[in-house]
């Protein structure tokens, strides 16, 4: 953004008197956030705008009408010296200073009333903001509690088979649980004990035949630094005897590295 272009473009002037859209309030209340030089002209803005009308037009409305008395007396004492065919330039005098006096009566009211209108503005924006966040915090909540009833479903299910795979010398500790509906040809990883995988590397799950020894990749477990849950659905076509999770260079690898083998588990009942 070019500062000095943005203050001489008029639109903080416009901010000021409460003439802009709310989409332009916002944007120009976003750039005296993050740039002082446009609040120090804001300021000086409304700062002139304050002079202008306790200038013309004093808050004490009893001083104001006695000025104008005052001033109207000495103009009455004047005028009566001169000829009565000056009757109507008194009566125009009249008008116009009454017109004057409501005139100022009206900038300053406009003032104080853009004043709250831009306060109304921002507070309207926040509101806006607050529900919109509301919203998606109930989408969200929503969302889990059917992916929770779609998981139970899922477990409780008559034709599911649960393997737990258990850690292995890479990593003792680390544990994970495949869901097979070998019916529906699915398998669901909940894979929430196993560490967090270091930067370029990826879990991929493997469908072993024991005998030989024969792995068949079902797929990785793709974003799980930030799946919250850990619970990954794959496809699954094969007669698997058991199911192992490696760690591999991303992307993955055609066959597993030994050597990186976190858990492994065969499957001793099906449905």
């Amino acid at each position: 953004m070019d500062i000095n272009e943005y203050i001489e473009s008029g639109i903080l002037e416009l901010y000021v008197y409460g003439a802009l859209t709310e989409a332009e309030s916002l944007e120009v209340s976003t750039a005296l956030k993050k740039h002082p030089e446009i609040l120090k002209e804001v300021e000086e803005i409304e700062y002139a705008l304050r002079r202008l009308s306790s200038s013309i037009a004093p808050y004490n409305p009893e001083a104001l009408l006695a000025a104008i008395t005052a001033k109207l007396t000495a103009k009455n004492a004047k005028i009566r010296t001169l000829d009565t065919s000056t009757t109507k330039s008194r009566r125009t005098n009249w008008v116009a200073w009454i017109g004057w006096a409501a005139c100022l009566l009206f900038i300053v009211g406009l003032f104080f009333m853009i004043g709250d209108n831009n306060n109304l503005r921002e507070q309207l924006t926040k509101e806006k903001a607050k529900n919109a966040k509301f919203e998606q915090q109930i989408a969200d909540a929503r969302d889990d509690k059917e992916n929770a009833e779609e998981l139970l479903a899922v477990i409780r299910d008559k034709n599911v088979s649960k393997i737990p795979l258990g850690g292995q010398t890479v990593a003792p500790d680390a544990f994970a649980t495949v869901y097979w509906n070998k019916k529906e040809n699915r398998a669901y990883v909940d894979a929430k004990d196993l560490p967090e995988p270091p930067r370029g590397k990826v879990y991929q799950v493997w469908s072993l035949k024991l005998d030989p020894l024969t792995p068949t990749s079902i797929g990785l477990l793709a974003d799980f630094v930030d799946d919250e849950n850990k619970i990954f659905e794959l496809s699954n076509a094969n007669e698997s005897e058991a199911f192992g999770i490696t760690l591999e260079p991303e992307g993955g690898s055609k066959a597993p590295t030994m050597e990186q083998l976190y858990v492994l588990g065969q499957v001793t009942a099906t449905p």
